[in-house]
């Protein structure tokens, strides 16, 4: 372009000059000089530019981000030829007085082995090695072990992690339980307030998820299982674009929410997401529920969430035939879809006129401790 034309736009205030053309002010005509070429490159300016200004301002779309291929600074780093060779050697590096945030990057591997969070005074952030950090899909790392409570204590001491300090955020890590069907084994036991874990899978076949205590969220995850396999009793946790695969069993629950009272806080939203058999496998139609009362008062919302014909036309389940457990629960369902969602509904649910909203679950403060961009 011409030396003039630069002139002219630095002469004037940014973008504005050009939202209308010069020569529609009073008194103001072209000089001499100035080309037909010139004056008609700069009217077709003056409407181009607003569109491009616009368009840069815009927002940009986080749907797709990039990978994550090494450690972020300050991180301990887990790997064949890094510092620790295994997760729990660096967990037991971390410092558990030190307030100031502290992060783990373990390398793609498979790693065979128990991990064990006790409490920090810090916050703790866990990355796994991906291409994409985006979902679940492109995960290199897991770690899988196959303990049971036909060898355990308890169902906290089965999980593949096991996490009890609050202010933890897991980020695309597969968790598995081997175990298979026969007993309780978990892939995760998220025991801690403000636990987040984003582009994760978590597999198993009996109690996969415990969603224990506190305020959780699971975003942009996978959660496989047949029986009761997103459970817990106290922790209000929110379920956010997951996908939910379940496994070939001729009966099967996805959720057994324990809530014990009408004044405790447990509730769980599965909000945006997806329930499908498993990949790769045959389910029989019919064969699941949403869930069924392990507690009393349990408490569980599908919303917006798409089904096939996995879920039984009645949707959700008594805890057995001849100890129901349904005159206090709250089994809601809002706006879902697929062959899954319709159907006469059991008496002890209902459907409800609006979403349930986050605030709700986790709390008025929520982007305080929420990488929103999973949302």
């Amino acid at each position: 372009m011409s030396g003039f034309f630069w002139m002219y736009l630095s002469a004037a205030p940014p973008l504005r000059c050009l939202q209308k053309f010069p020569e529609n002010f009073p008194g103001w005509s072209p000089p001499i000089w100035f080309t037909s070429s010139q004056h008609n490159m700069l009217s077709s300016l003056a409407l181009v530019l607003p569109l491009v200004a616009s368009a840069v301002a815009a927002p940009q779309d986080l749907s797709h981000r990039s990978g994550r291929q090494s450690a972020p600074s300050g991180c301990l780093s887990v790997g064949p030829t890094s510092t620790f060779q295994t997760v729990q050697a660096a967990v037991d590096a971390l410092s558990t007085t030190d307030t100031a945030a502290q992060c783990i990057f373990i390398a793609a591997g498979t790693y065979k082995e128990q991990v064990y969070i006790r409490q920090l005074a810090s916050s703790l952030t866990i990355y796994g090695q991906t291409p994409d950090t985006s979902s679940y899909s492109s995960n290199t790392v897991t770690i899988t072990q196959g303990k049971s409570q036909d060898d355990s204590p308890n169902n906290d001491a089965t999980a593949t992690l096991r996490a009890s300090t609050p202010n933890l955020r897991v980020y695309n890590i597969n968790l598995v339980n081997t175990r298979g069907q026969g007993s309780q084994a978990l892939a995760v036991s998220a025991m801690s307030d403000k636990q987040a874990y984003y582009g994760c899978q978590f597999r198993g076949f009996q109690d996969t998820v415990l969603a224990q205590n506190g305020r959780q969220l699971f975003a942009k995850s996978y959660i496989e299982g047949a029986t009761d396999f997103i459970f817990g009793q106290h922790a209000t946790a929110w379920f956010e674009k997951v996908s939910i695969g379940v496994l070939p069993a001729s009966l099967g629950f996805i959720t057994a929410n324990g809530r014990p009272s009408a004044s405790d806080p447990s509730f769980y939203v599965i909000s945006n997401s997806k329930v499908a058999a498993a990949p790769g496998t045959s389910v029989l139609a019919g064969a699941y529920y949403l869930g069924r009362p392990w507690g009393h008062f349990a408490r569980v919302v599908f919303q917006n969430t798409s089904m096939t014909n996995v879920i039984n036309p009645l949707g959700w389940s008594t805890w057995q035939t001849t100890d129901p457990r349904t005159d206090s629960v709250t089994f809601e369902e809002f706006a879902n879809t697929g062959p899954g969602s319709t159907g006469t509904r059991a008496s002890f649910s209902k459907k409800i006129s609006a979403a349930i909203p986050k605030t709700a679950i986790l709390g008025s403060d929520y982007k305080t401790w929420v990488d929103e961009t999973y949302l």
